[in-house]
């Protein structure tokens, strides 16, 4: 693994790990949903990385099904806010 790949995996879990921080202290309920989703951005990155640095094109179908599922997870979020708030 070339060393720009090394340094680009720990900068996001790095990266990952003060999000988990956000995640179970987060004053309100957008900044934990928020965490959650920056999240799953870091783990695509994380499996994009990997895919390139060994030559598996495979885990690129992985990173777009988890990054459909994180973006159909942050509209649910946001439409339940909208409800929420009501009229």
């Amino acid at each position: 693994m070339t060393q720009i790949a090394w340094i680009a995996l720990l900068v996001m879990s790095l990266a990952m790990v003060l999000a988990f921080v956000r995640l179970a202290y987060g004053p309100t309920l957008s900044d934990r949903v928020i965490a959650l989703d920056l999240i799953g951005t870091l783990a695509i990155g994380i499996i994009a990385v990997y895919a390139m640095v060994w030559g598996l094109p495979v885990l690129l179908d992985v990173a777009i099904v988890l990054a459909l599922i994180g973006f159909l997870g942050t509209i649910a979020f946001a439409s339940y806010l909208e409800r929420r708030a009501g009229p």
